[in-house]
């Protein structure tokens, strides 16, 4: 099987569709990762992306000539995942909705970052496009995903001492279960992620209906979109605050991107790295460390010119974000306002329920304007940690993925 040598920037091409003279090999690309590569943008939040004149022309290529959203003639998906052990398929043309589902066959109304990613495949290929999709929300790296070679789950030091003393908030009640558990779900994830990308590589034609088994597929290009559940485990990775916190999670991503390879037989597939870019320019210090670490494997050698680190910070709304901080305001209040050691205006120092829904939509609407709340509704569909659900994020995020993976001599279709 022939494999892009190195990973290859190309600019921007033109529209239009030009069918190949001869049949070339079907392009297969690996998505995978957590709930941002499910995908939380809501389709409704795609006029957004055409109040900014820079991206105004990445909406047209998203929706047809009848507004809707686009469905590729000749990129196909099969999207794989679920929840617990209730895992699904969903697969056909590409097109939106192929985002988080809570049903795995059915059309959930988002995008992730997979919609414009096939998109700008679409328009640089000649052949085919296979996108393989595999993510589940809310999985780690060091446990969900752990990679074969990087061996067992172990405790630190930091976890020995804090496990095995006192008990505490935080602390399992039953070590030994604790462990038998870890034990049960570490690889687990990348155990299916593999397992399904091979059974759709075993029959291509499920999937691409035109697909020529006498054309055979190329694995042109795997990419890794995760992080959260990593970057807030302060017992996997202690020392917070401090440089090189998150070593760890660079090796067990080196592991992972030589697992991946040697398990589907591409020693040399190009591998993007999404570098999580959640809460933007503004983001904390250790957010800052973590983006560091997810990017290190890149500039390693035996990485060099077939792994690309590429950020996602930059794609943050950052308008959208500075709303969000209001509406975190408006969280505190209500928070604050439900304690009950902190309960006022009433004599016997009590709110009513009615009081405090009045309070707080005061509170909210003189910190709020009216004009936000409409920006809100045009662009976000979701939380901080979700990118907030931002179909202009996705689509910007989905775009870059693609374009370290484009050849710099074809004619666009």
């Amino acid at each position: 099987m022939k494999l892009i040598p190195t990973l290859l920037v190309l600019s921007a091409l033109a529209c239009g569709h030009l069918h190949a003279a001869e049949k070339k090999p079907l392009k297969v690309f690996i998505l995978a990762g957590q709930s941002n590569m499910e995908g939380h943008a809501k389709i409704e939040t795609f006029d957004y992306i055409g109040d900014d004149p820079a991206t105004a022309p990445l909406l047209k290529q998203m929706r047809g000539a009848d507004g809707k959203p686009r469905v590729c003639d000749h990129v196909w998906i099969s999207y794989f995942t679920g929840s617990g052990e209730n895992n699904g398929e969903g697969f056909g043309k590409l097109t939106a909705g192929y985002g988080s589902r809570q049903k795995p066959d059915q059309d959930g109304g988002k995008i992730g970052p997979e919609f414009t990613f096939g998109l700008t495949l679409d328009r640089a290929f000649q052949e085919p496009v296979l996108i393989i999709k595999t993510a589940w929300g809310g999985k780690s790296l060091h446990t969900d995903f752990r990679p074969p070679s990087a061996g067992p789950y172990q405790l630190n030091d930091y976890q020995k001492k804090l496990y095995y003393g006192p008990p505490g908030h935080g602390i399992p009640k039953d070590i030994d279960q604790w462990l038998a558990d870890k034990k049960r779900e570490t690889g687990h994830y990348y155990r299916l992620m593999v397992e399904h990308v091979k059974k759709v590589l075993a029959d291509p034609k499920r999937v691409v209906p035109d697909y020529d088994p006498s054309q055979g597929y190329e694995l042109a290009g795997f990419v890794w979109l995760q992080g959260w559940n990593d970057m807030v485990d302060g017992h996997t990775y202690p020392s917070q605050g401090k440089p090189g916190r998150f070593d760890a999670y660079s090796e067990l991503l080196s592991h992972f991107i030589r697992d991946v390879r040697r398990d589907l037989g591409a020693p040399k597939m190009p591998f993007v790295i999404g570098v999580m870019g959640v809460e933007g320019a503004k983001a904390g210090r250790d957010n800052l460390e973590f983006r560091q670490a997810m990017a290190a494997p890149a500039e390693r050698p035996e990485f060099k010119g077939n792994v690309v680190a590429v950020q996602t910070a930059p794609f943050w709304s950052e308008e959208l974000g500075e709303i969000d901080r209001k509406y975190e305001q408006v969280r505190q209040m209500r928070y604050y306002l439900d304690s009950e050691h902190k309960d006022y205006v009433n004599a016997d120092g009590s709110m009513t329920d009615e009081q405090k829904r009045e309070h707080l939509k005061k509170f909210e609407a003189e910190l709020i304007s009216p004009a936000e709340v409409a920006l809100w509704k045009r662009g976000a569909s979701n939380a901080g940690y979700h990118y907030l659900g931002c179909a202009k994020t996705f689509a910007l995020m989905g775009r870059a993925f693609a374009e370290p993976l484009l050849p710099t001599k074809q004619k666009p279709r």
